[in-house]
C-alpha cells in the first residue's frame, strides 16, 4: 500500500499485554453469573468485544437478564486489576516514539473504556507517548454509534484526523476489530505473535510491525 495519512493501532493486543489478564477477570464474573468458564475460553467468546456487547450471549446462556450494574462492576474490576498488573507489548514504546521521526501520523482506537484506558498507559509509562491521541469507542457509542465491529470507531477518528478512510493503516489483532477496518474501507495488517492468517498482511511482532510501518513512510 502507499505511505498511510493515518495509522490506526488497537490497544489491547497490540500495545498493551491486557488480554490474558482481562479474560482471568471476565471468566471469574461470567463464571459467577452461571455460566462457567475458564479465561481461555472467555478469550474465545469475548475477544475485541466492549463490556456491553458481551451482556446478549450472556443472557441468552444463564437464561435470564444480566444484573444491573453487572457491566459497571466488571468495568470497574477490570480498572483494578490493570492498574496493579499489566505490562506493554514488547516493543510497543520504541515503535510509537518513533512514529514522529518517519512522520506518521497516528491514533490508538479502543472498544475499552477511558478509564480503563487512562490506567493501561499510565500504569505501562506509555502515557506520555499516547497523550491527546487516545480513543474509545464510548466516544461514539455516546453519540448512537457502535463499537467494533461497526465501523464507527474508526471513521469518527479518521475524522478527528481530517483524512479520509481509504488513506488509513489500522493494526489489529483480533477479528473484531479487522471485521470493523474493513467496513471502514481501512488498510489492516494483522498482529498475531502466536501466529495467523488471513487476506491482510501478519506480523509476529512490533519489531515487524516498525519495520513495515518505516519502509511504508520512506516509499520502499
Amino acid at each position: 500500500m502507499k505511505r498511510p495519512d493515518l495509522v490506526i493501532f488497537d490497544c489491547d493486543g497490540v500495545l498493551i499485554d491486557s488480554e490474558g489478564l482481562a479474560n482471568r477477570v471476565v471468566a471469574e464474573r461470567v463464571s459467577a453469573l452461571g455460566w462457567t468458564m475458564t479465561p481461555e475460553e472467555a478469550h474465545r467468546q469475548f475477544l475485541g468485544q466492549n463490556l456491553s456487547d458481551m451482556c446478549p450471549a450472556i443472557a441468552a446462556r444463564i437464561g435470564r437478564a444480566v444484573p444491573e450494574g453487572w457491566v459497571r462492576d466488571l468495568a470497574e474490576a477490570l480498572v483494578t486489576a490493570m492498574s496493579a498488573e499489566v505490562t506493554a507489548v514488547a516493543g510497543a514504546e520504541a515503535l510509537l516514539g518513533a512514529m514522529a521521526g518517519w512522520g506518521l501520523d497516528w491514533r490508538v482506537a479502543s472498544n475499552s473504556g477511558p478509564q480503563e484506558l487512562a490506567v493501561k498507559f499510565r500504569r505501562t509509562g506509555l502515557d506520555r507517548l499516547v497523550a491527546g491521541r487516545v480513543h474509545s469507542a464510548a466516544e461514539v457509542i455516546a453519540r448512537g454509534g457502535r463499537g467494533k465491529p461497526a465501523p464507527d470507531l474508526f471513521l469518527a477518528v479518521a475524522a478527528k484526523a481530517g483524512v479520509a478512510a481509504e488513506t488509513c493503516l489500522v493494526i489489529e489483532d483480533s477479528d473484531t476489530g479487522i471485521t470493523a477496518a474493513k467496513a471502514a474501507g481501512m488498510a489492516c495488517w494483522r498482529f498475531a505473535p502466536e501466529g495467523g492468517e488471513g487476506h491482510q498482511p501478519v506480523f509476529a511482532s512490533l519489531t515487524e510491525v516498525a519495520a513495515g510501518l518505516a519502509a511504508l513512510a520512506a516509499g520502499t
